[in-house]
């Protein structure tokens, strides 16, 4: 009788494993191409989409970035783990080279000399004006202490070396890319202080020799403000963009002439924000590309609110912008924490998190929109 329980044990066990896998074979990607349906028809510009990768040894992926290498490969990182500030959360990279993303792979974590572990967040990669790249991360408990770590590929991203930790407390870039400006990286970074949140540029120069930082550039007065993202305009004029921590508001600004040496007043920025990160890109043509959540709901009875739909933006001038896409949009999901840059041959490519399970790549032709 004992045998056969653990013979029906074994059996059951079996069966499921294989229905499982079947869900994620089958069931997964059928519902991403029925959410990609969904949304193709506000979608001006799209070429191409696809997930970087369809199953992972962990359940949650958030925070994506990507760069391209000098030798046109693309690079994409993310932290991923059981959940976003679990001590097993790390950070995650792939490559795409000849039309194929590679499986992904742990490139940091956050285990430490005493044995503890804790969480990574945030990854923001970098090429340098001399083809290095850069990775920057956060290692902490929590974004209140977190500190900021960084590693550098000389071999198109294949291996990271030289790890540490950025000197006297320095962040580096908290969620976006930074800009090169007459030989000094540009930085934009914030700070989470209970309910004092403030955005400020760190600098470094020398191949991370010197690193300077300025003050706040907002109060706790002015808006909860982080994660900016820096456009760049003719004859030094810089533009930050943030996020602001009211749900029910809207994205912020402030303006420097002089190459960020100084800075204007925050101010809100006449595009709405449900309290979630966004990225921007200059581009060739001199437009602005912004990517965002178009909402500022938090009501459960309005639908889309809060990151439940994903958008574009464009502007000539940074001021008046023009929303141009909703790339999704769909109830009670997530679409988050997006990065967009343009590579060489003129394209623009985005990651952002999908629902928390997997990270999502786009390409757009900017000739389209």
């Amino acid at each position: 009788m004992k045998t056969n329980k653990k013979i029906f044990i074994v059996f059951t066990s079996t069966i499921l494993m294989v229905f499982f896998s079947l869900i994620t074979a089958f069931v997964t990607p059928k519902i991403v191409a029925q959410n990609i349906a969904s949304t193709e028809e506000v979608r001006p510009g799209l070429v191409e989409e696809e997930f970087i990768y369809l199953s992972a040894p962990y359940p949650q992926c958030h925070a994506s970035t990507i760069v391209e290498s000098e030798q046109g490969t693309l690079l994409a990182a993310w932290f991923g783990g059981r959940h976003e500030g679990h001590a097993n959360v790390g950070i995650w990279l792939a490559r795409k080279t000849n039309g194929k993303w590679s499986k992904p792979v742990e490139v940091a974590n956050g285990k430490q000399e005493n044995g503890n572990s804790l969480p990574c967040w945030n990854p923001v990669l970098f090429r340098s004006a001399s083809g290095t790249l850069l990775l920057f991360f956060k290692v902490g408990p929590n974004p209140e202490r977190w500190w900021g770590e960084w590693m550098i590929s000389n071999d198109d991203g294949i291996t990271w070396i030289n790890r540490q930790k950025l000197p006297n407390n320095f962040i580096g870039p908290v969620k976006n890319k930074p800009v090169e400006l007459n030989g000094v990286i540009l930085c934009p970074s914030s700070r989470e202080k209970g309910n004092a949140w403030q955005i400020h540029l760190e600098s470094l120069s020398d191949g991370g020799k010197t690193w300077a930082t300025t003050q706040p550039l907002n109060t706790p007065e002015q808006g909860g403000t982080i994660q900016p993202s820096i456009l760049t305009y003719p004859n030094g004029k810089l533009q930050l963009i943030a996020r602001n921590r009211d749900a029910k508001g809207s994205l912020w600004q402030t303006w420097s002439e002089d190459h960020g040496k100084t800075w204007s007043p925050i101010k809100p920025l006449a595009l709405p924000n449900p309290n979630s990160g966004t990225d921007a890109v200059t581009l060739k043509d001199g437009r602005q590309l912004l990517i965002y959540n178009h909402t500022n709901h938090a009501d459960e009875k309005v639908f889309p609110r809060n990151r439940e739909m994903l958008n574009l933006a464009v502007s000539q001038d940074g001021n008046n912008w023009t929303q141009i896409a909703t790339l999704e949009c769909t109830p009670t999901a997530e679409f988050s924490y997006p990065s967009i840059i343009q590579t060489k041959n003129g394209m623009v490519h985005a990651t952002y998190t999908w629902n928390r399970r997997l990270i999502k790549h786009i390409v757009l032709d900017p000739k389209l929109f």
